[in-house]
């Protein structure tokens, strides 16, 4: 367990500064990418001419999103910016749970059957936390409870809701069950 627990620390090193110099030369071609967009740079020069066969075929699809969602054009490389920024944290705090759940299993596992049954409950528990947050957020921004990936978190939850609405009352339109 301690093997792949450094192994899981050195590839969260890796992962971190590999995120850092992506996100540094993402802010840098976005930047360039936006001066020439909004035209603060030359439209006809060498660098618009780069920067319109090179990085605008990349940025096409973060644009059109963009646009749909009634956004200007010359904001996509921000928003790919952006993204690129949420992805690299979403990862990093992935493999940073998963150093940290290895170490929880090796500590579980040397205290016996004991230490298992803790780590069964405790992992039950963080399961169930995690889909009451998720249900929680998700009713906020309206998703459907049938959508797929808002489904687990309402079969999970709703056993354990469902009786607690017989005694708790809703305050207006807000359920405060969870």
């Amino acid at each position: 367990m301690q093997q792949i627990s450094d192994g899981l620390g050195a590839t969260l090193t890796v992962v971190r500064n590999g995120f850092l110099i992506v996100a540094i030369a993402v802010a840098a071609i976005c930047g360039l990418d936006w001066l020439v967009r909004t035209r603060r740079v030359s439209p006809f020069g060498p660098l618009a001419r780069l920067m319109r066969q090179t990085v605008d075929p990349l940025l096409r699809p973060v644009e059109r999103l963009v646009v749909r969602r009634g956004g200007l054009p010359a904001n996509a490389p921000w928003w790919a910016l952006g993204a690129v920024a949420i992805a690299g944290i979403i990862l990093i705090s992935l493999l940073e749970f998963a150093r940290s759940q290895v170490a929880y299993v090796a500590l579980a596992t040397s205290a016996g059957s004991s230490g298992l049954f803790h780590l069964l409950v405790t992992w039950t528990f963080g399961l169930l936390q995690l889909a009451l947050i998720v249900r929680v957020v998700l009713t906020w921004v309206s998703v459907r409870p049938g959508t797929w990936y808002a489904r687990w978190s309402f079969r999970l939850t709703e056993p354990l809701l469902r009786p607690l609405r017989r005694v708790i009352p809703q305050l207006g339109m807000v359920d405060i069950t969870p």
